[in-house]
């Protein structure tokens, strides 16, 4: 049978259905940090599954697996990965991914300003005067 008989090609050309990223079954849980990290930068180059694939020596399988499901990837892996997107292993391995940190000032100073601002004012000026008197010395 030839390949015209098939409304797409069955031997993985770029008709073939199969070869790009096709809505499938959503998966049962959240991909673990590493391979949602490797598939966003799959799809930010227009990659598929086949291509990168390819391009890292990998069944499709295998790189599926690992934008899925593993937890720990090989060194070697990480180390071509994050060679072929021009990537540290950390920002591959989402290590780089530091909530920020709310501005403004920690919860305790919010807390004592608040406690200070209901004092009566000659108690303030007392603590102020103790803090203008301790915060020299603190450099």
């Amino acid at each position: 049978m030839s390949t015209s008989q098939f409304p797409f090609n069955p031997i993985g050309g770029p008709e073939d259905p199969y070869n790009g990223d096709m809505p499938g079954r959503a998966p049962s849980k959240p991909a673990p940090a590493f391979g949602a990290q490797l598939a966003t930068l799959r799809k930010a180059r227009g990659l598929t599954q086949s291509q990168l694939a390819e391009a890292l020596g990998l069944s499709v399988e295998m790189l599926a697996y690992y934008e899925r499901r593993a937890t720990n990837p090989s060194a070697d892996f990480i180390a071509k990965a994050a060679a072929f997107f021009g990537v540290t292993a950390d920002d591959l391995l989402a290590l780089n991914t530091k909530a920020p940190r709310k501005p403004g000032p920690t919860p305790q100073i919010a807390q004592l300003t608040e406690r200070l601002a209901r004092l009566p004012r000659a108690q303030q000026r007392i603590v102020v005067k103790m803090l203008e008197g301790a915060l020299p010395k603190a450099g």
